[in-house]
């Protein structure tokens, strides 16, 4: 009799507890955070394709990188959405100690949620000297896409083409992320400059891979979801490159994955809808 009211206080205290994050796998079945881990393990790349606004997600990014650099013995390096091309000197002199964390912070267009979102893994990585690389195409270049097609960048001068991947910039709008955003926009330059982000982010992945260990890429997720975008291009540059992909998706039930949210990574990380926001 105690046994069996033991088994029904246990699964009581389970079902009236609050779960922050439950994990799921490619198929859709719960798995823990060692599965992410041990799966990481074994990838060249990992895309930690987040919510910008999650807080979930900012810590479990952080609690990756602490525990793959942990048991790589230090062999990884980080790259994020959130700095552009153009910033890689300042992000080098910065890590090196060569400039101030101030001068740092007011040079390189850092989002408005790095010091709570970002700042962390910057830290890490200069603490730990694993490297930081900027991925992201700048801005005005996408914004250029964006207004007046793919074929603008070519206009651009020799010293303004270094900060992107090499030209002409492939894009596939058959692939369904893609065909989507032209379905929606009505014309080209919509996905293009989703596009040539992507291809920014991969091709500077691909750049600075690691021969033995492995490389972290914090993205948003809708540039990793589906095993497209930033993926593809990657495979584009290196098709032998082991990726694991991450998505992290909000729910009002994470008791288990909405059918909507299975097979977008790897893993997908479902967060209560209710979670607070950084911003």
């Amino acid at each position: 009799m105690k046994y069996i009211l033991l088994i029904f206080s246990i699964i009581f205290s389970f079902a009236s507890d609050k779960p922050a994050y439950r994990v799921f796998d490619l198929k859709g079945k719960e798995v823990s955070y060692e599965a992410i881990l041990k799966k990481a393990k074994k990838a060249d790349v990992i895309l930690f394709g987040e919510l910008h606004d999650n807080p979930i997600a900012h810590w479990l990014e952080l609690e990756l990188t602490r525990d793959l650099f942990e048991q790589s013995k230090g062999n990884i390096i980080l790259g994020a959405e959130m700095f552009e091309t153009d910033n890689q000197l300042l992000l080098n002199e910065y890590m090196s100690g060569a400039i101030e964390q101030k001068n740092f912070e007011k040079e390189a267009r850092i989002w408005p949620n790095y010091k709570t979102d970002y700042k962390p893994l910057v830290k890490f990585a200069k603490e730990n000297n694993t490297g930081f690389v900027a991925t992201n195409i700048p801005r005005r270049y996408a914004s250029m896409v964006f207004n007046q097609g793919l074929s603008s960048l070519n206009s651009l001068s020799e010293r303004a083409k270094a900060f992107l991947p090499p030209l002409p910039i492939e894009v596939d709008l058959n692939l369904p992320g893609y065909k989507a955003l032209l379905e929606m926009a009505g014309g080209v330059n919509f996905p293009h400059a989703q596009a040539v982000k992507d291809a920014s982010m991969g091709y500077y992945i691909s750049q600075n891979l690691l021969k033995k260990g492995h490389f972290i890429h914090f993205n948003g997720s809708y540039h990793s979801d589906n095993f497209e975008g930033i993926s593809w291009y990657i495979l584009k540059e290196k098709p032998k490159t082991k990726i694991m992909t991450i998505s992290v998706v909000t729910q009002n039930n994470i008791s288990s994955i909405d059918e909507e949210n299975k097979g977008k990574a790897d893993f997908v990380i479902c967060v209560p809808e209710r979670m607070t926001r950084t911003y």
